[in-house]
């Protein structure tokens, strides 16, 4: 029974982180701000935990669920 709604939110979270990392890889490459009137830097770093948190719990939702 609870299986499905697991499943469900592992692969939002891993789509969501995935997306997340890739658009903060975009707009780092491209020297564009990751969010506006915040420092760069911290913008970045915050995003791509973010990101990295999401990617672990979708993974964590998947496997052990």
């Amino acid at each position: 029974m609870e299986r499905g709604p697991a499943i469900f939110a592992g692969t939002a979270f891993v789509v969501f982180g995935a997306a997340l990392l890739l658009w903060t890889a975009a707009r780092t490459r491209l020297r564009a701000p990751v969010a506006h009137g915040v420092s760069p830097v911290a913008s970045a770093v915050l995003s791509v935990l973010f990101g990295i948190a999401a990617l672990g719990g979708g993974i964590w939702c998947l496997v052990y669920a």
